[in-house]
């Protein structure tokens, strides 16, 4: 099977209203506690900076990505 296909096929499992629904809420609590954990003083004491809120945006990022890899493997 080509690359594309097999990046296509998991993309569209990844997507499905089931997978993406737990994958959103996984990354929603895991990324809520990590930020609290890793950035709630800086935000807390109003010194936040654009680099802050994109570590924020990446505590969310990964744990969907680890989600969605721990699905695809499940898969096999």
């Amino acid at each position: 099977m080509r690359r594309g296909t097999v990046i296509r096929e998991a993309c569209a499992f990844c997507a499905q209203r089931r997978n993406l629904s737990r994958t959103i809420r996984i990354a929603l609590v895991v990324g809520i506690v990590l930020t609290l954990i890793n950035q709630g003083s800086v935000i807390a004491a109003g010194h936040a900076t654009a680099a802050t809120w994109v570590r924020c945006a990446l505590n969310f990022v990964v744990p969907f990505l680890v989600s969605n890899a721990g699905l695809l493997s499940a898969r096999r």
